[in-house]
């Protein structure tokens, strides 16, 4: 029963955290997304298994090797399936990384040495047959189901040496090794950063704007994924903009056709005086 509920509450985390990247629509870096959702995990098992099972947690000396190993993969795992999240719809993640048990059929044949049951061969042509329907290579997010599919790949790796690691260690490992995956990801703090706080600063301090108009602030996202960190002033009847440059200083560019789609908001500057148009 205690088993069944464990892989209930896995399963719902590994449903529903797909559901979350999307909220978010990239104003989370992934990365950091990743990190706060198993540094979370791991201070709830930390504070929840030793109620659960009467007895305090043993830091895994002797087992210290194989927790490493599956945090690093579990921290990989979380990090492919929410970077597929964002390259593909949910329904075409899911469904490759569904596959999953077909990697872990021949993980387990070639690393464990477990014969072939009928259930395994019935789930190896299932899942042959979910391939070929849902044609990973065709449609508009090749590379979204490719990414889900070598996931499905992870995930079935790191549920394999979990299964060798449980056969020579019988204590509960399962916090220290989602403590291991959130140090793993605890770079992306610094490196992907928490979000993204110039949009959210002119949001508190200037109205969105609903139409464009001269004298609007513009955020430009200039690559995909990546942080606003470059703004401008709009003006000519929306036909060019006033920007900062790296080494051409302040200048005043036409607002082209590549400009114009890094633009991710317009903001109106607040009224100088209530009531009173600013110009």
């Amino acid at each position: 029963m205690r088993t069944l509920a464990l892989l209930a509450m896995i399963t719902v985390s590994e449903a529903t955290i797909g559901v979350f990247v999307k909220l978010v629509d990239g104003r989370i870096p992934i990365a950091t997304l990743n990190f706060f959702a198993l540094a979370f995990a791991a201070a709830f098992l930390l504070v929840t298994v030793p109620r659960a099972t009467g007895r305090p947690l043993d830091f895994p000396t002797d087992n210290l090797r194989d927790t490493l190993i599956i945090g690093a993969l579990i921290a990989l795992q979380i990090s492919v399936f929410n970077y597929a999240m964002t390259l593909a719809p949910i329904a075409n993640v899911v469904i490759f990384w569904s596959v999953a048990p077909f990697f872990s059929f021949l993980f387990a044949w070639a690393f464990l040495g477990e014969r072939p049951r009928r259930s395994y061969i019935a789930i190896f042509v299932l899942a042959l047959v979910g391939i070929v329907i849902a044609k990973p290579l065709a449609g508009g997010h090749v590379a979204g189901n490719l990414v889900a599919l070598a996931d499905a790949a992870i995930y079935a790796a790191m549920i394999t040496y979990m299964r060798h690691e449980g056969r020579t260690e019988t204590d509960n490992d399962v916090p220290w090794q989602m403590t291991v995956a959130a140090l793993v990801l605890a770079p992306s703090l610094l490196l992907a950063g928490p979000g993204e706080p110039l949009l959210d600063a002119l949001a508190r301090h200037m109205p969105r704007a609903a139409q464009a108009a001269d004298g609007q602030v513009l955020a430009f996202r200039l690559a995909p994924r990546a942080r606003v960190k470059h703004l401008g002033i709009s003006c000519d009847a929306g036909r060019a903009f006033i920007h900062a440059c790296p080494r051409a200083g302040v200048v005043l560019a036409p607002l082209s056709a590549p400009w114009a789609r890094r633009i991710v908001a317009r903001f109106d500057f607040p009224p100088l005086f209530p009531g009173r148009p600013n110009c």
